[in-house]
């Protein structure tokens, strides 16, 4: 199999994956609806150094309040070019007075993409270059390309590897995590089924997964997708917008804010907290499959 991938400096971020020519990454702000209208701007967006929304867009950090918006800034900010190698691309932010003003920590932040044959991997690190321990969150947003009308016949769905019987689905209030769950989504303990209108509340966050790994599978050819194993991250999310030819599979490390936040950063759920010149590194892996 032959792959080609292609990056951006904006936001460090990957923006196509083909195989043997065929496109697997949403293309962003190239992909239009019949109107001209783009469905979403964003391909594989880093969220950091928040994973979804804060309560008021607001936190406190040292004793003083801080705007972050939805998924963090820096998806939004020019990475520094490290390595760019056909199957290899690697870029970094160090923190500076734009992100010191919105998150008042020192880090450097790397994106990695690497890819062999059908398979990408992407891999986070964040280093911690201050004198005191560091909190954050952080996460990815792959959008997948898909089939929007064979979306909306419901044709498409996702399947664990392992039965899931502990797994929960946050319920989520204007983008923040409700006390109660929200509806068990799993069909014979293995199967998603991905159907119209089911994201028209917001993302559908999972917790208490007992699979590593899971793929996309389209129902009438009974043939994969993909496969993403996401070992190391507690949280998994699906999201795609209204008839848009994506769909996100997203696995995290860290949660919006719940309904009850006390707006301290460091209490947020699973804060990450990272000592001084320590590092922390996630990664995850998708297998492509031609469908």
């Amino acid at each position: 199999m032959h792959a080609q991938i292609q990056t951006s400096k904006n936001g460090g971020e990957l923006t196509s994956l083909k195989i043997n020519g065929r496109e697997k990454i949403h293309q962003g702000e190239n992909c239009v609806d019949e109107n001209k209208k783009i469905y979403w701007k964003r391909s594989v967006p880093v969220l950091f150094p928040i994973v979804g929304k804060l309560k008021r867009n607001q936190t406190l950090m040292h004793g003083k309040t801080f705007e972050i918006f939805e998924n963090g800034f820096v998806r939004d900010m020019e990475f520094e070019p490290i390595t760019k190698l056909d199957n290899f691309h690697s870029y970094m932010l160090k923190s500076n007075k734009k992100t010191l003003d919105r998150y008042p920590y020192d880090f450097s932040l790397y994106t990695t993409y690497r890819v062999y044959e059908n398979e990408l991997t992407v891999i986070y690190k964040v280093i911690n270059d201050g004198d005191v321990d560091m909190p954050f969150g952080i996460g990815s947003k792959p959008a997948f390309e898909i089939d929007a009308d064979e979306f909306n016949r419901g044709n498409y769905y996702l399947e664990f590897e392992k039965e899931e019987d502990k797994i929960h689905f946050l319920y989520l209030i204007d983008g923040l995590v409700g006390i109660d769950y929200a509806k068990n989504l799993v069909k014979d303990k293995k199967r998603i089924p991905l159907t119209k209108g089911m994201f028209n509340n917001d993302a559908i966050i999972m917790k208490g997964l007992t699979s590593k790994k899971i793929s996309l599978i389209h129902k009438d050819r009974n043939r994969k997708i993909l496969t993403m194993d996401f070992t190391g991250f507690p949280y998994l999310s699906i999201w795609s917008k209204q008839n848009a030819p994506f769909l996100c599979i997203a696995p995290c490390l860290t949660t919006p804010d719940t309904i009850k936040s006390t707006g301290i950063f460091k209490e947020k759920s699973n804060t990450i907290i990272l000592k001084p010149k320590e590092k922390f590194e996630c990664k995850y892996s998708v297998e492509f499959f031609d469908a």
